[in-house]
């Protein structure tokens, strides 16, 4: 069994969409950062996206753990164009299209962006490259709320509607867990947005 430890990233404090933009965390609360590198298995490999929200956050929860490459493919949703804009500016310009994106996500897409059926696609492509390279290890993946979303998608077979019903919190933590040769079958959720 493969133990998958999603952890989000440290607060940015953006009151706008974040996806691929480079915006730091705050990883100034050492308190909260001490209490979840604790709470994570000490024989877990750490790897995160490339962002450095994610990769500053896994180098501050690290410790004595051994580190895998940042993978791109464990970014936060793409936006496009909506990148760093807020809700209440792309609503009065695309107000169908913004609704249509949250409440019903699947195919549709920002402009420049990328649909929600698209992150699931990339996202798991990278947790399953994972789990076949590092077959029943534990691993600790720091990145974002929607890749987190994707993996308790996919686990607890949600439509996108029920997994974007999840909070994910900055700084918690979402274990799930992947029995071989189970198929799609193997797939089994832990704590969701634990803080520890």
């Amino acid at each position: 069994m493969t133990r998958l430890f999603l952890v989000r990233h440290g607060p940015t404090h953006a009151k706008s969409m974040v996806g691929w933009s480079d915006l730091p965390a705050d990883l100034s609360d050492s308190a909260a950062l001490h209490r979840l590198s604790a709470a994570l298995p000490e024989d877990a490999l750490v790897v995160s996206s490339d962002l450095s929200r994610a990769a500053d956050t896994a180098s501050a929860i690290q410790g004595d753990r051994a580190r895998l490459p940042h993978l791109p493919d464990l970014r936060e949703i793409h936006f496009g164009e909506w990148e760093l804009r807020t809700w209440k500016d792309i609503d009065a310009e695309d107000p169908e299209r913004i609704r249509a994106y949250w409440d019903t996500p699947g195919d549709v897409r920002p402009p420049g962006g990328e649909s929600w059926n698209e992150v699931c696609v990339r996202v798991d492509r990278a947790i399953d490259d994972l789990i076949e390279a590092h077959r029943g290890r534990n691993l600790i993946v720091v990145g974002h709320f929607g890749q987190i979303l994707t993996q308790i998608q996919r686990a607890e077979r949600l439509t996108a509607e029920e997994a974007f019903s999840h909070r994910i919190d900055n700084l918690s933590v979402t274990e799930i867990h992947h029995l071989p040769g189970e198929g799609t079958d193997g797939w089994r959720t832990g704590k969701i947005n634990h803080l520890p």
